[in-house]
């Protein structure tokens, strides 16, 4: 995350893209961070404190996923993007 520039962010599927988190890199340098899946939530982090709440996202998340898709995302609008269909 600390490569990245504003705008630009990582999402984390579970292998069937029914499960989600993705982060996104504000303006001032803190993440933006929405749970898709079991829970809908959003957050906002810091980079120090990204870890520990990350940790407690996949432990919800993914509780027993061994496979997991990471995708880059250039631009905000691209979060909602339809996805390839298994």
């Amino acid at each position: 995350m600390k490569k990245l520039s504003p705008g630009m962010g990582i999402e984390i599927l579970s292998y069937k893209r029914n499960r989600g988190i993705t982060l996104l890199k504000r303006e001032d340098s803190s993440i933006h961070v929405r749970e898709h899946g079991y829970r809908e939530e959003e957050f906002v982090s810091s980079q120090e404190e990204l870890p520990k709440l990350l940790k407690s996202l996949f432990k919800i998340e993914f509780p027993r996923s061994r496979k997991l898709r990471i995708y880059q995302i250039k631009a905000p609008h691209e979060v909602n993007k339809p996805l390839k269909r298994l």
